[in-house]
């Protein structure tokens, strides 16, 4: 057993001493050699070396320009259209819309719940993709859902394409002036 003992110690000497010899490398920030200004410290890293810039790289401008997802007009559009319905998922950067299951009124045993896929940000007629499910419940554990057909699909989208047209067309104008 005694040799056990020596064992972890040796090895915990030697971990120990590991560590403490990679430390010693290390060279400590001289004041003297680095410029106070932390702008200036960062074009003199880059000039080195030993750092890089996000914006260049990736081509894009200083000060903070975001697009939103207020900027795109399809998108704001099927939100204004679905706006009296509570929303389940929303997910700009995955282009979907998913709403929770909505009913006139409680007394109600059908619901419906909407889907909306963009599949491009242009708009167009091919852009979206527009499911219905219709929820039908004898008691409350009793429910059968199916995807619903009819006139609301296309209803729907001609409503958030009208509008996200009206909405392209306004920012065009302001962009204009």
């Amino acid at each position: 057993m005694p040799s056990f003992k020596i064992l972890k110690l040796t090895t915990f000497l030697l971990i120990v001493s590991f560590f403490l010899n990679a430390c010693s490398g290390m060279p400590g920030a001289d004041a003297r050699k680095y410029p106070a200004d932390p702008k200036k410290r960062v074009a003199q890293n880059v000039a080195q070396g030993k750092g890089f810039t996000l914006m260049n790289s990736m081509g894009g401008s200083k000060g903070g320009v975001f697009e939103f997802a207020s900027s795109n007009e399809l998108w704001r559009a099927s939100l204004d259209t679905i706006d009296f319905m509570p929303l389940a998922s929303v997910n700009y950067s995955g282009g979907i819309i998913i709403t929770d299951w909505y009913s006139t009124d409680q007394t109600s045993n059908e619901s419906i719940k909407i889907s909306i896929r963009f599949l491009t940000n242009e708009i167009r007629s091919d852009a979206l993709d527009i499911k219905v499910f219709n929820k039908k419940c004898l008691t409350q554990l009793n429910c059968i859902i199916s995807e619903k057909t009819g006139k609301l699909v296309p209803e729907l989208k001609g409503k958030i394409l009208k509008t996200a047209a009206v909405y392209e067309k306004e920012k065009k104008e302001k962009k204009k002036k």
